[in-house]
């Protein structure tokens, strides 16, 4: 579509705890980095939050019409237990723990993210950029800030966080207090000099062996967790960029430390990027009743595959997301997920038959030029995406204005929510149950059996082969050309 949008975007910067105007370092071009999945296991449905929210932010930014340049990062090294920089490295002690190399277990679990990310209609980015693939360039990095920031131990090369200025301010603006609380999850290590200060370098220890080292001017080891993505950001966009996002987690530790190397790195008190964003928690009540974060070190875990096994499409999760605002909690329960399921459905049965009056054509009727502004000043304002769905229920609602503009406009739209509505259509909706144990084919050839029974009058037989399908979580739906779909339970 050719129309300019012409709201201003402002997007909330953690940083300075407050929206700004969006100003790219280079004109016409966003240059993004999104703090990416360790690839240990397989990412649960909080984690891919943060990446439906970094697309739907890439989503708008070139909705708006700038060019770009998108880069995410796999952690294939460095993560350890703890996000506070402490315990074992997570690809070994995964691969330790399946008796598998820490190579395969990352590629698994890497390609078993993808497949999420395709699942999930997230566009890929302009690099995927693999932490193992950059080793020499961070001890490049770790060698040109190591005589005026670090300092060893015997276990490695650490940062000494007081030798750059305001470290920890990412933390503090985002809870509004010192730094106390992000240095009480650190676990201190014998010599560091500040309890923030955190590894550039991981020594293995005498007398042992890692699956994953590097020799290196610190000795043979392993780059800590926070140098990659300081390393890999410039590499890709640039000494300063626009955009970093990330989990609200990445706030209090990772962040920060990014900010330090980046500091050290260009001597200068730039953060490296004008603007860091962080999407909020999804919530857990599903089993307990208690709000808590959803975490792998939980135990079990929610991943999309289990939503797709209890029949759910991957896409209802997407917009369960966009139906709130990325910086505020997101409760998760089923009902609320069957809901999100249900307004999809209802979405794609409003559409269906738009396509099917014409292709589309380029809007120019007063109210839907209305509601498309409406729309860019929605996501134009922080990705309100919540109202950005309102303007597109308006649209649908618009009866007596030409389909074939309707449905422009809809697509127009969908280019920052990213819910397939140009080709998404019921059946796709209807997911089978892994606990199912009847094929569609054999619904098909019972509802077949059931409609003869009812032109014969044989109404005992037909309202049997309902209760039958019934039990076996089949929903029949007289009188709808779909016919039946699969009853899912919360």
């Amino acid at each position: 579509m050719t129309e300019t949008r012409p709201a201003p975007l402002t997007l909330f910067n953690s940083l300075t705890r407050q929206a700004e105007a969006f100003a790219p370092a280079h004109p016409g071009e966003a240059r993004v980095y999104s703090c990416g999945p360790t690839v240990y296991n397989f990412q649960h449905i909080g984690n891919m939050r943060a990446y439906i929210f970094a697309d739907t932010l890439g989503r708008t930014l070139s909705w708006k019409g700038y060019k770009l340049t998108h880069v995410i990062n796999i952690t294939d090294v460095g993560h350890l237990t703890s996000d506070a920089d402490a315990g074992d490295d997570k690809m070994e002690k995964a691969a330790s723990e399946a008796g598998k190399s820490a190579w395969d277990i990352a590629k698994f679990y890497t390609q078993a993210y993808w497949a999420d990310v395709e699942r999930l209609n997230i566009r890929q980015p302009a690099k995927w950029s693999i932490a193992t693939d950059h080793i020499e360039a961070m001890i490049d990095f770790a060698k040109s800030i190591a005589d005026k920031h670090c300092y060893q131990l015997d276990s490695g090369l650490y940062f000494d966080t007081a030798t750059v200025p305001d470290y920890g301010s990412l933390a503090r603006a985002a809870t509004d207090a010192n730094d106390s609380g992000s240095e009480s999850r650190i676990d201190p290590v014998e010599g560091k000099r500040h309890a923030t200060d955190f590894a550039i370098w991981r020594k293995t220890p005498e007398g042992e062996t890692r699956q994953m080292e590097w020799d290196s001017p610190w000795g043979k080891g392993a780059p800590g967790w926070h140098l990659e993505c300081s390393v890999m950001s410039k590499m890709y966009l640039g000494e300063h960029f626009d955009i970093h996002t990330g989990g609200i987690d990445h706030r209090e530790i990772h962040h920060p430390n990014e900010i330090a190397q980046n500091q050290a790195h260009s001597c200068s008190a730039d953060t490296g990027a004008s603007i860091w964003m962080h999407n909020n928690f999804l919530v857990d009540r599903a089993r307990d009743g208690n709000a808590a974060k959803m975490s792998k070190s939980a135990g079990e875990f929610l991943t999309l595959q289990l939503l797709v096994d209890k029949g759910v499409h991957p896409l209802a999760y997407r917009l369960m997301c966009l139906q709130a605002h990325y910086r505020s909690e997101l409760e998760f329960s089923w009902d609320n997920l069957l809901a999100a399921l249900t307004r999809l459905k209802r979405l794609v049965m409003a559409i269906e038959p738009l396509r099917e009056n014409g292709d589309a054509a380029e809007p120019d009727h007063p109210r839907l030029l209305e509601l498309l502004a409406a729309f860019d000043e929605a996501v134009s304002d922080d990705l309100n995406t919540p109202k950005a769905l309102t303007t597109l229920d308006e649209v649908l609602a618009q009866k007596k204005i030409d389909s074939s503009q309707r449905l422009a406009a809809i697509a127009a739209m969908d280019e920052v929510l990213g819910l397939q509505l140009g080709s998404l259509v019921r059946a796709d909706l209807r997911v089978r149950p892994a606990a199912a144990t009847i094929s569609a084919e054999e619904i098909e050839r019972h509802l077949d059996l059931r409609q003869q029974a009812k032109r014969d009058k044989n109404f005992p037989a037909a309202d049997a082969i309902r209760d039958m399908l019934t039990e076996q979580g089949v929903e029949i739906m007289d009188g709808d050309p779909l016919r039946w779909e699969w009853r899912i339970g919360a």
